[in-house]
């Protein structure tokens, strides 16, 4: 989706779901790239359905709960679910009684209405029909970036029975619609357009999806902290937070939130800096005497995992850097989520921080799922022969703060193996 699109904040979806109206839902260009009409199933009504119809490719879907369609008897189209995208479409359904041949706009809006009754029972309805009942994945958007799962969140979130009713926008020529084209069509037709990432950002910042599961004093070399352990309602990952001295209060909270690394956290590899950021910021909270580390499992190879990484650092070897590495094996360039690290700050009781990174991106993450970043803080970066190339690429190429290392590939020149290039205090803004 072009960023120059224009995008409706989700109150005003939820409020145009609460009362009655469709909205326009966008999801990723990695994904469709398509935008769905969406409203509440239990507002369905002829004229809603005629709209729907008329502007999109004519199947209509409709998003359920899993507990619901379970209540209904209506069990999935097939079980062996070769959807790209694993869409779980169920067996189609007409409602029993109140419809003619089921496929008119006053058939369709009824059978909707039907599925959205919480009175209604299996006997309601026939099967095969001309709705096409979706099943959600449980937690919704969270679990699931999908047209369904949105539909039901949206529902949920405007107080209504979690059944939606979703339809995909087409142009004139029965392509999909696009881009500025449904913003253009939102506009005419008086329509919120929002995207499911936004969907996504709004339940983080709204709703508590991290568990504070254990908690236990651990002496570190740094000083004592209190490590407080959480898991994620949203894939059940397990993260640390390294809490030390009081971090409630307005004040903005001195905070690193740390990427797991395996071969550099545990082994010292010197191919990347992880490890050594990692301690740095424990000594300086430390010395600060107040602060908090996040640990957020899951990141390995900024979310590729570890035996992929390996992959990588073997491409690495021959010459790629560590962005062509990740793009040769066909994996993203960098896959990490801050989603529970905002979770856990706002578990503590942390609005506000001074955030220990080199990495600009990180913070935007942490502001974008309700933190306010009041400043960032460079940690030193030592590059020597094994991780000025790695560093340089960072810098260059991924948009990091760090000094101007001498790279062995772009020169030819080695560094030795006990040199370094390092840089602190680099860069403080607000």
């Amino acid at each position: 989706m072009n960023d120059r699109v224009r995008w409706d904040e989700v109150e005003r979806a939820i409020a145009d779901i609460t009362a009655g109206k469709p909205v326009v839902v966008v999801d990723d260009e990695d994904r469709e790239n398509e935008g769905d009409i969406i409203f509440a199933a239990a507002k369905a009504t002829p004229e809603l359905m005629a709209f729907t119809i008329r502007h999109s490719s004519g199947v209509i879907c409709v998003p359920m709960a899993g507990e619901w369609l379970d209540r209904l008897d209506i069990g999935l189209m097939t079980p062996h679910n070769q959807d790209p995208l694993r869409t779980a479409y169920t067996v189609s359904v007409d409602a029993s009684s109140g419809v003619t041949t089921g496929i008119s706009s006053a058939d369709r809006a009824h059978t909707a209405q039907v599925l959205a009754d919480p009175s209604s029972v299996a006997a309601d309805l026939n099967r095969p029909g001309h709705i096409f009942p979706l099943r959600c994945r449980e937690g919704g958007v969270l679990v699931r970036r999908g047209h369904t799962e949105a539909a039901v969140d949206l529902a949920r979130l405007a107080g209504l029975p979690p059944v939606g009713v979703l339809v995909e926008l087409v142009e004139d020529d029965g392509t999909m619609k696009r881009g500025t084209s449904l913003r253009s069509f939102a506009d005419e037709h008086g329509l919120a357009m929002i995207s499911i990432e936004s969907l996504v950002r709004y339940r983080r910042r709204h709703e508590r999806l991290v568990e504070r599961v254990a908690e236990t004093r651990l002496p570190t070399r740094s000083g004592d902290f209190t490590a407080v352990g959480y898991r994620s309602a949203e894939d059940g990952v397990e993260h640390i937070a390294l809490v030390l001295g009081d971090v409630s209060g307005p004040d903005p909270v001195l905070t690193r939130v740390h990427s797991e690394c395996l071969t550099g956290d545990v082994f010292g590899s010197r191919r990347c800096d992880c490890g050594a950021q990692l301690s740095e910021a424990m000594d300086r909270i430390a010395a600060h005497g107040r602060g908090v580390v996040i640990y957020l499992r899951g990141h390995e190879g900024r979310g590729i995992g570890l035996v992929d990484k390996l992959r990588a650092y073997r491409l690495q070897d021959d010459g790629a850097d560590t962005v062509d590495a990740n793009i040769a094996l066909g994996l993203p360039v960098d896959d990490r989520d801050y989603g529970a690290a905002a979770q856990i700050l706002g578990e503590l009781n942390i609005a506000s921080v001074r955030l220990l990174t080199n990495n600009h991106d990180k913070a935007i993450a942490l502001a974008d799922n309700g933190i306010h970043v009041a400043s960032l803080l460079p940690l030193t970066v030592e590059a020597d022969s094994h991780s000025a190339a790695y560093l340089l690429t960072k810098r260059e190429r991924m948009g990091h703060t760090l000094p101007d290392f001498t790279s062995p590939i772009d020169n030819g020149r080695q560094l030795p193996a006990d040199s370094a290039a390092s840089a602190t205090g680099i860069l403080e803004y607000s």
